[in-house]
């Protein structure tokens, strides 16, 4: 008899994951009838796993450290079991700004990867006339995206002279196009739907600036895991098994298809298909730049992508604290440590992939 799960995602290309498990029969396997949940923004998204509306999700990484410490919400102790995928962010501008940035610069093309200090002069002249700061936008403060941002800007200290807002992905090639921000750091397809559309330009990837760093996880509250560790070690090894399946580029293809679908992504292949290959859309009518690992999933066996470690938590936190989300007193506090350790799922993750083999050896 199949059990119910509610999981939640946001519809991006590196959800390919939970698309590929449902669409391949991967969580039927495990006898699990799974509904998908797409949800428009992460704090819906964590807002109705803490609540107990969504039994599991796919999450930013920070997501779960930032709920169990309560940063910008409530105080949820989450764990997570899994790592999803690593990489898979970019950051565009609007075309008005990468004309500014080639006259200022007297440049006939952006490099790529461009480096922030090309903003310098924009920045100066701007603070000089008393014009409103450059605005960009990232998908939710506690997320990669933020600190990947930041961490570009930094280089040139020029993230206390910049806005930064929080916006949907789904919403950012929109927002760009009406000018109410100029730049924007977000999954795919979102930056590849902006540059085929015309209103962006990609400049960089996040793999430009932190190379193979968890992106997405499996998390689910303390409590749902406590009642139901079975449950999530099955939900483990299916995503497991779709992680595996996605390492082959054929496959890939394969997966844009099913994503481009109504229920999901509902974008055409041609925004959802390059990051998946390994390609970055630049510009209107010039050709992608190749970016390996662009979107990461599995290598060689579990352990290189998809063990949760507690390395990533205090790497994480270490993030927070740069971007002054948490105080280093409150950071160095004993319960801290506690929290993470007890975020790092291992237990599960190790029942998933013994599931895995038991499932191969019945077949």
């Amino acid at each position: 008899m199949s059990v119910e799960v509610k999981l939640g995602f946001v519809p991006l290309t590196d959800s390919a994951p939970l698309i590929v498990a449902q669409e391949l029969g991967y969580f039927r396997q495990f006898e699990l009838d799974v509904k998908l949940c797409p949800q428009n923004s992460w704090s819906t998204l964590r807002d109705k796993l803490q609540t107990g509306l969504l039994d599991a999700a796919q999450l930013l990484a920070p997501i779960p450290l930032a709920s169990s410490l309560g940063l910008g919400g409530m105080q949820v102790q989450m764990t997570v079991p899994m790592v999803l995928s690593q990489n898979g962010n970019a950051i565009s501008l609007s075309r008005a700004l990468c004309d500014e940035i080639l006259l200022d610069n007297k440049l006939s093309e952006l490099p790529f990867p461009m480096p922030s200090n090309l903003l310098t002069k924009i920045v100066q002249r701007r603070a000089k006339k008393g014009e409103k700061k450059l605005r960009f936008a990232t998908v939710f403060p506690y997320s990669c995206h933020q600190y990947q941002l930041l961490d570009w800007l930094k280089v040139e200290n020029m993230h206390n002279v910049i806005d930064v807002i929080t916006i949907p992905p789904s919403e950012m090639s929109g927002s760009l196009e009406s000018g109410l921000i100029d730049g924007f750091c977000v999954g795919g397809p979102w930056s590849a739907k902006s540059v085929r559309e015309g209103t962006g330009v990609t400049v960089l990837t996040s793999y430009h600036i932190w190379q193979d760093k968890a992106e997405k996880v499996l998390g689910t509250t303390d409590a749902f895991y406590q009642k139901e560790p079975e449950l999530m070690a099955k939900l483990c090894a299916a995503l497991l098994l779709a992680c595996e399946w996605l390492q082959y580029l054929p496959n890939r293809f394969e997966a844009a298809k099913l994503m481009s679908q109504s229920g999901y992504l509902n974008e055409p292949i041609e925004v959802i298909a390059p990051s998946l290959l390994g390609s970055c859309l630049i510009q209107q009518n010039q050709s992608p730049q190749h970016v390996p690992h662009y979107n990461r999933f599995y290598e060689s066996n579990f352990i290189v992508v998809n063990s949760p470690t507690l390395e990533l938590q205090q790497w994480l936190l270490q993030k927070m604290l740069d971007s002054h989300q948490i105080s280093s007193k409150d950071a160095q506090q004993v319960v801290v440590t506690q929290i993470m350790q007890k975020i790092v799922n291992t237990a599960c993750f190790d029942e998933a992939v013994a599931l895995l083999a038991k499932q191969r050896h019945k077949y």
